[in-house]
């Protein structure tokens, strides 16, 4: 029998396995996840365009800026009328110990500045003045009436700083008239006084000139 020929060529080897894609694992995944949701949210808010803010009054504004330091504040518990009396009284202490302190600071202060200035200057002996001269007016009684009592009328004519005028200015007064010597139409002289009374404050002098 006739032999087969032999097949020179290398017989074909199996091909390797190629390795299998690894799965991720849970703790990669939780990872990942994050990270996609911030994708989605950042595309979301691009995509979503931006709400006008709340325009709001400056009233508006003070009382929520009020309420949210109201809740800021802790709660107080209620106390009773004991316990703010002794807060008030510390409170009291402790301000009085400040005065205290203060006031002290001040006192040594002051004593350095008397001690550090120079001696003062002896005062200059006091001038002694003559006491004013009480005015004396002239004028016209218009009224007796009233027991010891006068109304005269003051003339006064002057020229007028500015328009060169002669101006008539006239003005009354009370006078005391202890015996009733003058009447009216008589021209007397009254001098200040002390005050007689509510209206007084001048007495009678002299009669000039008996009315005619």
């Amino acid at each position: 029998m006739a032999e087969e020929p032999e097949n020179l060529e290398p017989a074909e080897e199996p091909a390797a396995e190629e390795p299998a894609a690894e799965e991720p694992t849970a703790e990669e995944a939780a990872a990942e996840e994050p990270v996609a949701e911030e994708a989605l949210a950042e595309d979301a808010a691009v995509a979503r365009p931006a709400e006008p803010e709340e325009a709001l009054s400056p009233k508006q504004r003070r009382q929520r800026a009020r309420a949210a330091r109201a809740a800021a504040q802790p709660v107080r518990q209620p106390r009773t009328p004991e316990e703010r009396q002794a807060e008030r009284d510390a409170e009291r202490r402790r301000k009085a110990q400040i005065r205290r302190t203060r006031r002290a600071r001040e006192r040594e202060r002051a004593r350095a500045a008397r001690t550090q200035s120079p001696a003062a200057e002896p005062l200059a002996p006091r001038v002694e003045r003559h006491p004013g001269q009480q005015k004396t007016r002239q004028g016209v009684v218009v009224s007796d009436r009233a027991a010891k009592t006068i109304t005269v009328r003051i003339d006064v004519a002057h020229r007028h700083p500015r328009y060169q005028k002669i101006v008539r200015v006239s003005r009354t007064l009370h006078a005391h008239d202890e015996k009733g010597e003058a009447h009216i139409g008589d021209t007397v002289i009254v001098r200040e006084c002390r005050p007689m009374s509510r209206s007084k404050r001048w007495r009678l002098v002299e009669v000039v000139e008996r009315a005619r």
